[in-house]
């Protein structure tokens, strides 16, 4: 009894140490990242709120944008980007805490992984409602010699705006992000004990996702160098520190994407980002005419041919993906079979990248109800075509799996026997 005791509260401390070590790394890599962009300087004391409201936006959370002047002016809009910098250093954190318990087990019961993930998920539902609690704030517009502040002066309204997570679909979400982080960890660890009933699915899981890992990271570790040198060489220090501490991930993975021939739809208002992001990608984006614009390699090209080598870089990384998958898969696999293997890896993979690269942010502010005024209302946006994607995904995959297990049929595997001992 005092065994099991023990082994309860030693459960209970690994979920705890799961989730602040989750947390405390996407508030680490956020606050710099904020900061770096100018959000230090909010006023009112909002850098608090802003830092958890991205926090929650890494998650999947929803941020709703609301405020107005009496009846005068009103404000409505939402805000729906997910800062994938921040969401990686969560979901790495987050899996290899959860995993780390289970490296050194020859065998796991399904009944001991679900409470394991119970036990996660309950103390990860309650530390986002506290980010969530404290991810608001309202603070006044400054609207300098419009029409709506000097009628504002004149009633005694004064503009406000404010934000607020949107608890209730926050908590939907973030736990189905966790639910989906903890599945792709224990598929992709090759250490991680599986319950009896699912041991016949790791060959063929297993392999096939860990080689999608590896491409995404992959990527990542790219866009960092370049990253890096671009500050070094071109300056713009805090800006491009913004875009490494917030969406890296955002630019490398759509550039994977691009790659493989996919599309994004968008729209940016403005002769500017904001931020310095590829001048090409910034330049395809800019709002022309209230239409939207298409991302993808001839677009891009257009204005810097540089554009190809996306191709070249996307063929190389998933010959590279399709020889780790066979590598790592048993010898007795047949090429076909890593061939769909793969392709339904990357098939996901790149589902799942365009659902986290979607940007939907829109702002507006009405006079009397008269709808949005010219310079103070806008929309930014930037949106997938799953179904391309994701065909895509399926074809490359499937080119990449056939190709990249010819030169693994050479490597032995981990518990191979070679002929001569034989």
């Amino acid at each position: 009894m005092p065994g099991s005791a023990h082994h309860g509260v030693r459960a209970w401390w690994d979920a705890l140490v799961t989730v602040a070590a989750g947390v405390a790394a996407m508030f680490a890599v956020a606050a710099p990242g904020l900061w770096a962009a100018g959000a230090g300087g909010l006023p009112g004391g909002a850098f608090l709120a802003v830092l958890a409201a991205t926090v929650v936006t890494a998650v999947g959370g929803t941020v709703e944008l609301s405020g107005d002047a009496g009846f005068v002016a009103s404000t409505a809009g939402g805000l729906n980007v997910v800062p994938l910098s921040v969401t990686l250093a969560g979901a790495l954190t987050i899996a290899g805490m959860f995993l780390r318990p289970l490296r050194h087990r020859a065998v796991a019961s399904g009944s001991e992984l679900l409470a394991a993930v119970a036990r996660t998920a309950l103390l990860w539902l309650v530390a986002v409602a506290l980010i969530a609690a404290g991810a608001r704030h309202t603070f006044r517009i400054d609207l300098g010699d419009s029409i709506v502040e000097d009628i504002g002066e004149a009633l005694g309204a004064t503009p406000e705006v404010g934000f607020r997570a949107a608890v209730a679909p926050t908590l939907g979400f973030a736990l189905l992000w966790l639910l989906v982080l903890l599945a792709v960890a224990t598929a992709v660890s090759r250490r991680t004990p599986l319950p009896s009933r699912l041991l016949r699915f790791q060959d063929s899981v297993r392999p096939a996702a860990f080689a999608m890992l590896v491409v995404l990271l992959g990527y990542v570790v790219m866009g960092l160098l370049v990253g890096v040198v671009v500050l070094i060489v071109r300056g713009h220090a805090a800006e491009t520190a913004a875009v490494l501490l917030l969406g890296l991930p955002n630019l490398v993975w759509l550039a994977f994407g691009v790659g493989l021939g996919g599309s994004w739809d968008g729209r940016v208002p403005g002769d500017d980002i904001g931020l310095p992001v590829p001048k090409a990608f910034a330049a395809v984006l800019r709002e022309r005419d209230g239409k939207d614009a298409t991302v993808n390699l001839s677009s891009l090209a257009e204005y810097d041919g540089r554009a190809w080598l996306l191709v070249a870089l996307a063929v190389v990384a998933l010959l590279a993906a399709g020889f780790v998958a066979a590598a790592r898969s048993p010898a007795r696999t047949r090429p076909w079979q890593h061939a769909v293997r793969l392709g339904v890896a990357l098939a996901v993979t790149l589902l799942v990248v365009g659902l986290l690269t979607r940007i939907s942010a829109r702002f507006g502010l009405s006079l009397l109800g008269l709808g949005d005024l010219g310079g103070l209302g806008g929309e930014v946006s930037l949106r997938p075509r799953l179904l391309v994607l994701t065909g895509l995904g399926l074809l490359w995959g499937l080119l990449a799996g056939f190709l990249g297990s010819l030169p693994a049929a050479r490597v032995r595997r981990r518990g191979e026997v070679s002929e001569e001992r034989r």
